[in-house]
């Protein structure tokens, strides 16, 4: 078994100063007049984000480095099969209650293990009247402070068998996982494979499959699906939906370009980081750089082109939350049974972790409180504190 080693971020002064320089030296394109968003990205925000990286955020880069190190982070060396060794990075917080539940938390892109710390304090709170838990938040590989993989075909799968082992490794043998954007197409798959005996329970955010996309033989999903024709959608459907093509049409190019050419993509991004307005300014300093982390789109719709809304059964309990300014809206019905528990939340969006995170982690004390069926899921963890 791999060693832990406690972790520090400690990013060299020259690294900054690069940084500073790069943005510094950028130079933008023009504009067309009355532009506004039609385009792309307005030339005045991205003028006022580099200049916030370089005026304000870089120059205090020591304050917000201390903070980030408030959080207990750590390393160790995870062997990934057919891809060697990669050296992980991990925060690994435990609740006082103890037999709180163990919980994987999983980000996306252009996400990272940051996401975890406005969830952090309120998941391990101990309590006789929601459950707590021992929370593991990773660096996936190539983001972070995190190895990143050196060979072609490390997809959904293999992020997977990363997860999985550094839970094991942590002595955790049996766990929930939660996780967003990409994070939930990986704890999705960490459910298929090791769901039977170790993943015992997920709550992914960010599910996109629309009732036309279901292949079910349950009566009341056929129903629910056949209600959508005859009944048309409610409000919130409607607004769902029109959200859901406005991101279709307008707002899913970075996909498409990660998706087929993440390494044209990523000479740019390492050159100009004024290119990467959209992106966390921590990829940009993190131990990969910002070109490892796209490369995710690239090789799992390799495989599957239509991966987040196709093959959803898994064999453990599973609960979705529904965030209504999320980038684009699932119509799957309530009553399907094969989804489990599902939550409808009044607001939040894509990074509900961070936007929202009392609404996310009420979902998952509701998901794994009592009451529910996944009550007790993983043996002797029920979360609560014994008076």
């Amino acid at each position: 078994m791999s060693t832990e080693a406690p972790f520090t971020i400690a990013i060299p002064d020259n690294d900054l100063e690069f940084l500073r320089k790069k943005l510094e030296l950028t130079r933008l394109p023009d504009e067309l007049e009355e532009a506004g968003h039609e385009y792309g990205a307005p030339l005045a925000d991205v003028q006022r984000l580099a200049k916030y990286w370089q005026d304000e955020y870089l120059p205090k880069w020591r304050e917000h480095e201390a903070r980030l190190n408030d959080l207990p982070q750590f390393t160790r060396d995870i062997e990934v099969e057919g891809f060697g060794t990669l050296n992980i990075h991990y925060v690994h917080k435990k609740s006082e209650v103890a037999d709180a539940i163990p919980l994987l938390f999983v980000h996306g892109w252009p996400g990272s293990f940051i996401e975890v710390r406005k969830i952090l304090p309120l998941l391990i709170q101990a309590s006789s009247d929601h459950p707590s838990f021992h929370v593991v938040a990773l660096s996936l590989p190539g983001y972070g402070f995190s190895d990143n993989p050196k060979k072609k075909g490390f997809a959904v799968g293999q992020y997977a068998e990363v997860c999985n082992k550094l839970m094991l490794a942590l002595g955790y043998n049996e766990y929930i996982t939660q996780g967003g954007d990409w994070g939930s197409l990986i704890t999705r798959k960490m459910a298929q494979v090791y769901g039977a005996r170790i993943a015992k329970g997920g709550t992914p955010t960010c599910p996109f499959a629309p009732p036309t996309q279901r292949r079910s033989t349950q009566p009341q999903a056929a129903l629910s699906i056949l209600s959508h024709f005859i009944l048309g959608y409610t409000e919130k459907e409607k607004a769902g939906l029109k959200r859901s093509m406005l991101f279709q049409e307008h707002g899913i190019g970075y996909f498409k370009e990660q998706a087929t050419q993440p390494q044209t993509l990523g000479y740019s991004l390492a050159d100009s980081p004024g290119r990467g307005s959209d992106l966390d300014i921590h990829l940009l300093v993190s131990k990969a750089g910002p070109t490892a982390s796209t490369r995710i789109y690239f090789e799992i719709t390799k495989q599957n082109p239509l991966a987040f809304s196709t093959d959803l059964a898994t064999p453990i309990p599973t609960g979705y939350s529904y965030f209504p300014k999320e980038i684009a809206v699932s119509l799957t019905s309530d009553e399907n049974p094969e989804l489990g528990l599902r939550i409808r939340d009044d607001k939040g969006g894509h990074f509900a972790a961070w936007e929202v995170p009392d609404a996310l982690v009420g979902d998952l004390r509701k998901m794994f409180g009592k009451g529910s069926r996944a009550f007790g899921v993983v043996p002797g963890k029920t979360g609560y504190q014994q008076n």
